[in-house]
Protein backbone atom coordinates (compact mmCIF):
# COMPACT_ATOMS: atom_id res chain seq x y z
CA UNK A 1 0.00 0.00 0.00
CA UNK A 2 1.27 3.47 -0.83
CA UNK A 3 1.95 6.15 1.76
CA UNK A 4 -1.08 8.10 0.53
CA UNK A 5 -3.33 5.07 1.03
CA UNK A 6 -1.99 4.46 4.54
CA UNK A 7 -2.47 8.14 5.37
CA UNK A 8 -6.04 7.99 4.08
CA UNK A 9 -6.85 4.99 6.30
CA UNK A 10 -5.18 6.55 9.36
CA UNK A 11 -7.13 9.77 8.88
CA UNK A 12 -10.44 7.90 8.56
CA UNK A 13 -9.68 5.82 11.66
CA UNK A 14 -8.79 8.93 13.67
CA UNK A 15 -12.13 10.53 12.74
CA UNK A 16 -13.95 7.34 13.72
CA UNK A 17 -12.11 7.14 17.06
CA UNK A 18 -13.08 10.76 17.75
CA UNK A 19 -16.71 9.87 17.05
CA UNK A 20 -16.54 6.98 19.55
CA UNK A 21 -14.95 9.23 22.21
CA UNK A 22 -17.74 11.74 21.67
CA UNK A 23 -20.33 8.97 22.05
CA UNK A 24 -18.76 7.81 25.32
CA UNK A 25 -18.83 11.39 26.69
CA UNK A 26 -22.48 11.79 25.68
CA UNK A 27 -23.40 8.46 27.27
CA UNK A 28 -21.81 9.58 30.54
CA UNK A 29 -24.26 12.49 30.63
CA UNK A 30 -27.25 10.14 30.37
CA UNK A 31 -27.94 9.10 33.92
CA UNK A 32 -28.77 5.51 34.65
CA UNK A 33 -30.25 5.92 38.12
CA UNK A 34 -27.00 5.85 40.07
CA UNK A 35 -25.45 9.13 41.17
CA UNK A 36 -22.39 10.07 39.14
CA UNK A 37 -20.37 13.32 39.11
CA UNK A 38 -20.58 13.28 35.29
CA UNK A 39 -24.31 13.98 35.60
CA UNK A 40 -23.35 17.60 36.20
CA UNK A 41 -20.90 17.87 33.30
CA UNK A 42 -22.17 20.49 30.93
CA UNK A 43 -23.51 22.65 33.77
CA UNK A 44 -22.10 26.17 33.45
CA UNK A 45 -21.89 28.48 36.46
CA UNK A 46 -21.86 32.28 36.26
CA UNK A 47 -18.58 32.69 38.14
CA UNK A 48 -17.27 36.26 38.42
CA UNK A 49 -19.06 37.19 35.20
CA UNK A 50 -17.76 34.20 33.21
CA UNK A 51 -19.67 31.02 32.38
CA UNK A 52 -17.44 28.35 33.92
CA UNK A 53 -17.85 24.55 33.92
CA UNK A 54 -19.12 23.45 37.33
CA UNK A 55 -16.18 21.04 37.78
CA UNK A 56 -13.84 24.07 37.75
CA UNK A 57 -15.74 25.73 40.61
CA UNK A 58 -16.32 22.78 42.95
CA UNK A 59 -15.42 19.32 44.17
CA UNK A 60 -18.17 16.93 43.09
CA UNK A 61 -18.53 13.65 44.99
CA UNK A 62 -21.00 10.78 45.21
CA UNK A 63 -20.95 9.43 48.77
CA UNK A 64 -23.64 6.88 47.88
CA UNK A 65 -25.60 5.79 44.77
CA UNK A 66 -28.46 8.21 45.51
CA UNK A 67 -26.76 11.55 46.11
CA UNK A 68 -24.26 14.02 44.73
CA UNK A 69 -22.37 16.48 46.94
CA UNK A 70 -21.08 19.71 45.40
CA UNK A 71 -18.50 21.56 47.53
CA UNK A 72 -17.55 24.94 46.03
CA UNK A 73 -13.94 26.06 46.22
CA UNK A 74 -15.31 29.55 46.89
CA UNK A 75 -18.28 29.55 49.31
CA UNK A 76 -19.53 32.86 47.90
CA UNK A 77 -20.35 31.06 44.63
CA UNK A 78 -22.73 28.61 46.35
CA UNK A 79 -25.89 30.45 45.27
CA UNK A 80 -24.72 30.75 41.64
CA UNK A 81 -23.85 27.03 41.55
CA UNK A 82 -27.26 26.11 42.92
CA UNK A 83 -28.93 28.37 40.33
CA UNK A 84 -26.87 26.83 37.50
CA UNK A 85 -27.88 23.29 38.52
CA UNK A 86 -31.55 24.29 38.55
CA UNK A 87 -31.26 26.11 35.20
CA UNK A 88 -29.58 23.07 33.60
CA UNK A 89 -32.98 21.36 33.87
CA UNK A 90 -31.55 17.96 34.82
CA UNK A 91 -34.51 17.04 37.00
CA UNK A 92 -32.56 17.64 40.22
CA UNK A 93 -33.60 19.66 43.24
CA UNK A 94 -30.35 20.92 44.82
CA UNK A 95 -30.41 21.54 48.59
CA UNK A 96 -28.17 24.43 49.69
CA UNK A 97 -26.75 23.52 53.12
CA UNK A 98 -24.62 26.63 53.60
CA UNK A 99 -21.25 25.02 52.93
CA UNK A 100 -22.23 22.57 50.21
CA UNK A 101 -25.04 21.54 47.90
CA UNK A 102 -26.64 18.14 48.32
CA UNK A 103 -28.52 16.63 45.40
CA UNK A 104 -30.76 13.63 45.97
CA UNK A 105 -30.88 11.62 42.74
CA UNK A 106 -34.45 10.40 42.40
CA UNK A 107 -34.98 6.81 41.29
CA UNK A 108 -35.96 6.58 37.63
CA UNK A 109 -39.51 5.66 36.66
CA UNK A 110 -40.04 3.09 33.92
CA UNK A 111 -41.27 5.87 31.61
CA UNK A 112 -38.14 7.95 32.27
CA UNK A 113 -35.92 4.92 31.65
CA UNK A 114 -37.59 4.43 28.26
CA UNK A 115 -37.00 8.12 27.42
CA UNK A 116 -33.31 7.76 28.34
CA UNK A 117 -32.99 4.65 26.15
CA UNK A 118 -34.48 6.65 23.26
CA UNK A 119 -32.00 9.44 23.92
CA UNK A 120 -29.11 6.94 23.97
CA UNK A 121 -30.31 5.46 20.65
CA UNK A 122 -30.49 8.95 19.14
CA UNK A 123 -26.93 9.76 20.24
CA UNK A 124 -25.75 6.41 18.84
CA UNK A 125 -27.45 7.13 15.48
CA UNK A 126 -25.78 10.55 15.32
CA UNK A 127 -22.44 8.87 15.97
CA UNK A 128 -23.10 6.36 13.18
CA UNK A 129 -23.69 9.31 10.86
CA UNK A 130 -20.28 10.64 11.91
CA UNK A 131 -18.69 7.26 11.12
CA UNK A 132 -20.40 7.17 7.71
CA UNK A 133 -19.24 10.72 7.00
CA UNK A 134 -15.65 9.68 7.80
CA UNK A 135 -16.05 6.73 5.41
CA UNK A 136 -17.49 8.98 2.71
CA UNK A 137 -14.60 11.42 3.11
CA UNK A 138 -12.02 8.60 2.91
CA UNK A 139 -13.71 7.12 -0.17
CA UNK A 140 -13.64 10.55 -1.86
CA UNK A 141 -9.95 10.86 -1.03
CA UNK A 142 -9.38 7.40 -2.54
CA UNK A 143 -11.12 8.47 -5.76
CA UNK A 144 -8.88 11.56 -5.90
CA UNK A 145 -5.80 9.36 -5.43
CA UNK A 146 -7.01 7.06 -8.20
CA UNK A 147 -7.38 10.05 -10.56
CA UNK A 148 -3.84 11.09 -9.60
CA UNK A 149 -2.47 7.74 -10.70
CA UNK A 150 -3.18 5.12 -8.02
CA UNK A 151 -3.75 1.67 -9.50
CA UNK A 152 -7.42 0.69 -9.78
CA UNK A 153 -6.97 -2.56 -7.81
CA UNK A 154 -5.17 -0.72 -5.02
CA UNK A 155 -7.99 1.83 -4.86
CA UNK A 156 -10.47 -1.07 -4.59
CA UNK A 157 -8.45 -2.62 -1.74
CA UNK A 158 -8.34 0.76 0.00
CA UNK A 159 -12.12 1.17 -0.27
CA UNK A 160 -12.55 -2.36 1.13
CA UNK A 161 -10.23 -1.51 4.05
CA UNK A 162 -12.23 1.66 4.71
CA UNK A 163 -15.46 -0.39 4.74
CA UNK A 164 -13.90 -2.90 7.18
CA UNK A 165 -12.95 0.01 9.43
CA UNK A 166 -16.48 1.42 9.18
CA UNK A 167 -18.02 -1.95 10.09
CA UNK A 168 -15.64 -2.28 13.05
CA UNK A 169 -16.63 1.13 14.47
CA UNK A 170 -20.36 0.64 13.81
CA UNK A 171 -20.01 -2.61 15.80
CA UNK A 172 -18.38 -0.66 18.66
CA UNK A 173 -21.30 1.78 18.66
CA UNK A 174 -23.78 -1.10 18.83
CA UNK A 175 -21.82 -2.67 21.70
CA UNK A 176 -21.69 0.63 23.65
CA UNK A 177 -25.41 1.23 23.03
CA UNK A 178 -26.37 -2.22 24.30
CA UNK A 179 -24.27 -1.71 27.45
CA UNK A 180 -25.87 1.70 28.05
CA UNK A 181 -29.39 0.33 27.51
CA UNK A 182 -28.70 -2.43 30.03
CA UNK A 183 -27.30 0.14 32.47
CA UNK A 184 -30.37 2.36 32.11
CA UNK A 185 -32.90 -0.45 32.41
CA UNK A 186 -31.26 -2.07 35.45
CA UNK A 187 -33.25 -1.03 38.52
Amino acid sequence: MTDDAILCIEEAEEKMQDAIKHLEREFQKIRAGKANPNMLSGVRVEYYGVLTPIEQTSNINTPDPRQIIVQPFDKSALHEIEKAILNANLGFNPQNEGELIRIQVPPLTEERRMELVKKAKHVAEETKIGIHNARHYANDETKKLEKEGMAEDEAKRLIEKIQELTDKYIGKIEMLLEAKKTDIMTV
